[in-house]
Formats: structure tokens, C-alpha cells, sequence
């Protein structure tokens, strides 16, 4: 093939070429305008939907808004309607009131004018009576100038000599009827009080039950006591050093015995043991949080027992603080008896003989009940509980006469009150009766208390408890200030001052407890 044949080809080749490149691009612009008017149509076709929807909506808004202020309006005027129906009827009350208080108003001017009348008939009838009287008197003068003439004497020594024969005549016939009263009051006065005193014991029901020293705390299952005594013991300790009382666990079925001489101590055990069951945690740290939440709220438990009490009595308006007292008095005995019982008891017997001698039973009953107030002061004062008792009252507004009746129920000072005798023969008869007191049981709690201040004396010393019936001291003592070596001269010093000034039964055990604890809080 030739170089001329070949060229031709090519040049026929790129002329094929680029017609078809031509045909290609003006196929393409035909394609692409036609796209294009295609869109442009779809475009307007949606601007025209649009536009109609625009319309629809602004209609349908617009209807909404009409259809809001028609009901709007109705509202109003309904509300309005309500309100002027509300003023006309009030304008019609105001019509009504009005004419009532016309009629009223004309009523009394109708009763001022009978008054007046009676007034100017009352007037006559003073001057009539007035003209009488005076006559009556000149005759009265008359008669009294001829009685003088014929007795030689004036009317004023007359009536002097009167009074003198009657003052005679009477003061013999009181003497003689005095003396006959003091004779029949010697013959009866010991027989009347005798029947008062035994008809106010025998109206008198209380529960003579004596506290004791033993509180027992019931379980549910005895399972719980492995719980509560705890790995080798450490619960029961823990419990026992922080409530100062003897944890008893033995085979006695569903119950643990919480011992100890002071009932606040039993009571704060009992109640920790009762949360700390029901919680089901029971380690040192838990038992220790629980024990002295108890212990703030003992003094809630107070004030509950106290309000009770004086509602019980009906008695009204007693300081708070003394009512806080009456409370205390439940967690205090009186030579075994129970110090809230026998006040009680006291008010009701006092109550009683007050409304037989008639009496102010309200005062007899509140001095009877406050009598031995002062036994429950917290601190310690070298003063009788009576003179004590008599100053809380003088602090707190009481009555006079129950003050003295305080002060005076043991003679401390004079009585000078009616319902003073009262109160000291009612505390007599309340202390007297058989089984009420113990003798004994005071003063082991006395002896066991002197045992703990004895251990508190010394220095170093926290807490000390009386344990085991007063067979052991237990001594909790300041880690920082004690070491253990003196911890152990501690417990010699505190058991030899025991046996110079104590008096005791059997042996004492001293036991010192010296803890050392870490603690740190991760924050």
C-alpha cells in the first residue's frame, strides 16, 4: 500500500472523527436543553403547588383565628352576663337590706317615742313619791321627838345601848356555840380524817409493780444471737462498752437479758438492739452510730412521756421544761419505787382528798404530781430535792401555794398553804403503802454509782461502768493520755482507793480498756 492510500485513509478517519464529535456535542445540547425545560416546568409546577398550599394555609389560619375570637367573645360575654347577673342580684340584697333597716330605724323611732313617755311618767311618779317621803319623814320626826320625851333619851343613845345588848347577847351565844363545835370537832376530827385517807387509798388503782434491774430484750429466732455476740465476741463487747450495761446471752429460748442499775442505760440498750436486729448489720462501727442515735433520741421519748403524763392528769399549761422533767422521772426510782408511779400516784391521791376537803383540786393535783421534781435535776446540788423541786417552780411561774407545797412535803421550811399537809401526808401514804419501796435496792444503786464516780475521779478516765452486780468496775480509758503501762497502774490505784473507801460485799474486779483506733476517710 502506498504512502498516499494511507494518508488518505487517515484524513478520512480524523474527518469521521471529528464529524462525529460534532454530531455527538449538538445531540448533547439537544439532550441538555431538554433536561433543562423540563426542570424549569417541574420547578414552576412546584412553585404554583406551593403557593396554592401557602393560600390553603393562610385561609385555614385565618378561619382558626375567627373560630378563637368568636369563642372568646362568647366567653366574655358569658362571664360578663355572670357578673351582671352577680351585681343585680347584690343591688336587689342592698334593696332589701335597705328597706329592713328602714323598717328598723322607724321601729325605734317608735320606741324612742314610748320611752320618752314612760320617761315623763316615771318623773310625775318621783315627784309623788318624793312629796311622800318627806311627809313620812316629818311624821317619822314627830314619833322619834315623842319617844325621846317619854324615855328621857335620844334617839342615838337608844340605838347605841341597842347595839350594845345585841353585841353582849350575841358574842355569849357564840362562845357557846364555839365551844360546843371545838368539843364535837376533838370528837370527831380524827375519825373524819381517818375515813378520808382510807376512801382516797381505796379510790387509788395504780400498778405497784418495783423496777428492777434486769430488762429482757425478745428475738425472733435464736440464730439472731450469733449475729449479735459476733466473731469471738467483738459485738457483744462493742455493745456492752458502748452502752455501760451486761449483755446476757444464754440458752434461754428467744431472749437476751440486758443487765444493768441504771434504767436509762437499759432502756438505750434495748432499743439499740431492737434497731440493730431489724437493720441486720450488726459490726462495732454500726453498733457505735446506733448507740448514740438512741441516746438523742431518749430525750424525744422523755418529752413524749412527759406531755402523756400531764394529759393523763389533766393538767394545762406546764413549762415545757418541767414537763420535760415529769418525763425524766420514769427513768428514776425512789428507794425501788418508780419516781413517774409514785408522783402519779401522789397527784391522784392528792386530787381526791382535795375534792373531799373541798379544796382547788387543779393545784393539789399539779403539786402532787411536781412534789419530787427536783430529784431529776440534772446537776448535783448540795440542797434538799425539795428546796431544789421549789426553786425549779419559782423559775418556771408556778403557782405560789404549789411552790410551797414543794418545799415544804419533807418540812424543809414552813407551810403556809392549805394544800401543803396535803401533799406531805399523800406522799406519805404513797411511800408508806406495803411493797411500794425497797430499802435495799437504793441503796445498792447508791453504793453502785459512788463505784462509778470513784472510777471517773481519776485522770485519763472516759467512761466507767458498774457491771455484774457491782462485782466488776470497767474502765474505759484515753488512748492518747494512758499508755498501757499506765492502764495497769490504773486498775491498781482505782481497786485500792475501792477497798480504803468503799464498803462491799465479796471482791471488785477492775478492768481498764485502753483502745488505740485509726481512722481516715477516703475522699
Amino acid at each position: 500500500m502506498s504512502a498516499t492510500t494511507i494518508i488518505t485513509i487517515l484524513i478520512c478517519a480524523i474527518a469521521t472523527i471529528g464529524l462525529s464529535l460534532i454530531i455527538g456535542t449538538l445531540l448533547y445540547k439537544r439532550k441538555f436543553a431538554k433536561k433543562q425545560r423540563a426542570v424549569e416546568e417541574r420547578a414552576s409546577l412546584t412553585l404554583k403547588e406551593a403557593e396554592i398550599e401557602a393560600e390553603n394555609l393562610k385561609r385555614d389560619k385565618i378561619l382558626e383565628a375567627k373560630e378563637k375570637i368568636l369563642k372568646m367573645k362568647t366567653e366574655f360575654e358569658e362571664e360578663a352576663n355572670k357578673k351582671k347577673n352577680i351585681i343585680i342580684a347584690n343591688e336587689q340584697k342592698i334593696k332589701q337590706r335597705e328597706q329592713t333597716i328602714s323598717k328598723e330605724l322607724e321601729n325605734l323611732k317608735r320606741k324612742e317615742t314610748e320611752i320618752d313617755e314612760l320617761k315623763q311618767d316615771l318623773l310625775q311618779q318621783g315627784e309623788v313619791i318624793k312629796k311622800r317621803r318627806e311627809e313620812l319623814e316629818k311624821f317619822n320626826q314627830q314619833k322619834i321627838k315623842i319617844l325621846e320625851d317619854i324615855s328621857k333619851l335620844t334617839a342615838d343613845d337608844a340605838r347605841e345601848q341597842l347595839i350594845t345588848s345585841l353585841r353582849d347577847e350575841a358574842q355569849t351565844k357564840a362562845s357557846s356555840y364555839i365551844k360546843d363545835i371545838v368539843e364535837q370537832a376533838k370528837l370527831t376530827a380524827t375519825k373524819d380524817a381517818k375515813k378520808i385517807v382510807i376512801d382516797t387509798i381505796q379510790r387509788t388503782a395504780t400498778e405497784h409493780a418495783i423496777e428492777n434491774c434486769v430488762s429482757v430484750f425478745n428475738i425472733e429466732s435464736d440464730d439472731i444471737k450469733g449475729k449479735i455476740i459476733g466473731r469471738e465476741g467483738r459485738n457483744i463487747r462493742a455493745l456492752e462498752a458502748a452502752t455501760g450495761v451486761e449483755i446476757i446471752v444464754d440458752d434461754t429460748p428467744e431472749a437476751i437479758i440486758i443487765s444493768g442499775f441504771d434504767p436509762v442505760r437499759r432502756e438505750i440498750a434495748r432499743l439499740s438492739l431492737h434497731r440493730l436486729v431489724q437493720d441486720g448489720r450488726i459490726h462495732p462501727a454500726r453498733i457505735e452510730e446506733i448507740v448514740a442515735k438512741t441516746a438523742k433520741n431518749i430525750d424525744d421519748e422523755i418529752i413524749e412521756t412527759g406531755e402523756r403524763t400531764v394529759i393523763d392528769l389533766g393538767i394545762h399549761g406546764l413549762h415545757p421544761e418541767l414537763v420535760k422533767m415529769v418525763g425524766r422521772m420514769r427513768f428514776r426510782s425512789s428507794y425501788g419505787q418508780n419516781l413517774l408511779q409514785h408522783s402519779r400516784e401522789v397527784a391522784n391521791l392528792c386530787s381526791i382528798m382535795a375534792t373531799e376537803l373541798g379544796l382547788n383540786v387543779k393545784q393539789a393535783k399539779r403539786a402532787g404530781l411536781l412534789h419530787d421534781i427536783g430529784k431529776v435535776w440534772p446537776e448535783e446540788l448540795e440542797k434538799p430535792h425539795a428546796i431544789v423541786g421549789m426553786e425549779l417552780a419559782m423559775k418556771y411561774k408556778e403557782h405560789p401555794a404549789i411552790c410551797n407545797a414543794i418545799g415544804a412535803h419533807h418540812d424543809e421550811i414552813e407551810m403556809t398553804h392549805i394544800i401543803s399537809p396535803i401533799i406531805q401526808a399523800c406522799d406519805a401514804i404513797s411511800g408508806a403503802r406495803p411493797g411500794a419501796r425497797r430499802e435495799v435496792m437504793e441503796q445498792y444503786i447508791k453504793r453502785l454509782r459512788e463505784l462509778e464516780d470513784l472510777g471517773l475521779s481519776f485522770d485519763g478516765v472516759e467512761k466507767c461502768y458498774a457491771i455484774q452486780a457491782g462485782r466488776e468496775l470497767r474502765v474505759l480509758v484515753d488512748a492518747e493520755n494512758v499508755t498501757d503501762e499506765r492502764a495497769g497502774q490504773l486498775s491498781f490505784d482505782i481497786s485500792q482507793k475501792i477497798e480504803r473507801d468503799m464498803q462491799y460485799p465479796g471482791q471488785i474486779k477492775v478492768t481498764v480498756i485502753r483502745e488505740k483506733r485509726a481512722v481516715a476517710y477516703a475522699k
